[in-house]
């Protein structure tokens, strides 16, 4: 198990306050995207804005530059965090253009951006990174942190995607497996689609790969019935909770990963749960939300099983 230690907050006097919206920066386009989904959360859920800045030299990048000669590491470590700050500071403004009432705080971090986010997403109502980033400070922010905070973090996570910029928004879709772990996905689901006036599918996918493969059924009519019933049972709180929302319930046959990524194409978010049962269901669970989070055509709201509501 990984250790994690408590991100060095070396901008702002405090550590960000419970509840807040973290967001993950490096100057990419795909980090300003990120920002800008997290600053319209925030101002819809009335909650301060932390963004994060993670001023960190890789193993690989460290060895390269220590054995580059003439190389002065402490002088690598010094631009890297005035890197940092301009770039926290290019944020904070951003962020309060969009939304002058905003309460934006910025964290300056030296550990591993995976490490800083996982660690602060404890505290967090949501942690949200961009899908790829490759900004002034390179390889700060790249997929691999996307995926790892995911698997990580205590809390929702969303992995914001630049397709989602290239089209009108459409509906929220959320993985509904019935299963405990489950529910706080929905929840989420159902409370980001009425506070952005969204649509919401509610997608539940029946482990059916000899259909997908043959067209012929491997489960029976009469097990499908049953799972359209958990379908309708797992969502009936919300649709009372959130009677604004507009919601589809919707069973497919086939592979629970493929379902899901095809149902990104119509979706501006896809919300599925992280979970931790044991080594083999954690095995093959993350590697569907990996899967999921490295292929949708929409960004992917991670929710960790029994994330408290908003």
């Amino acid at each position: 198990m990984t250790t994690l230690t408590a991100p060095h907050v070396l901008s702002g006097s405090s550590a960000p306050p419970p509840g807040t919206v973290v967001v993950g920066i490096d100057g990419s386009v795909q980090s300003d995207r990120a920002l800008d989904w997290a600053v319209l959360q925030a101002r819809l859920e009335h909650r301060a804005l932390t963004v994060v800045h993670a001023a960190h030299l890789s193993a690989a990048g460290e060895t390269l530059w220590m054995g580059t000669p003439g190389t002065d590491l402490r002088a690598v470590v010094d631009d890297l965090r005035a890197t940092g700050r301009s770039l926290l500071a290019a944020a904070e403004a951003r962020a309060v253009r969009a939304d002058p009432s905003l309460v934006v705080r910025s964290v300056l971090s030296t550990h591993d951006p995976r490490h800083a986010l996982t660690a602060l997403s404890g505290d967090a109502d949501l942690t949200v990174v961009g899908s790829r980033g490759r900004g002034p400070v390179v390889s700060l922010l790249l997929g691999s942190v996307s995926v790892a905070v995911s698997r990580l973090a205590t809390g929702t996570v969303v992995v914001v995607r630049g397709e989602e910029r290239t089209r009108r928004p459409r509906c929220v879709v959320v993985d509904v497996d019935g299963t405990a772990d489950s529910e706080a996905a929905v929840e989420v689901a159902y409370r980001i689609a009425a506070q952005r006036h969204l649509p919401l599918t509610a997608l539940h996918v029946v482990d059916d790969d000899r259909f997908r493969r043959t067209g012929v059924h491997l489960v029976r009519d009469d097990d499908v019935a049953d799972h359209r019933e958990l379908l309708s049972e797992s969502v009936a709180g919300m649709r009372e909770r959130y009677p604004e929302v507009k919601d589809e319930l919707v069973l497919e046959r086939g592979v629970r990963d493929q379902q899901l990524i095809a149902a990104s194409h119509r979706a501006s978010l896809l919300v599925v749960a992280a979970r931790r049962r044991g080594p083999v269901d954690d095995l093959v669970h993350d590697s569907v939300v990996t899967r999921v989070v490295e292929h949708a055509h929409c960004s992917v709201a991670v929710v960790a099983a029994g994330s408290p509501p908003g």
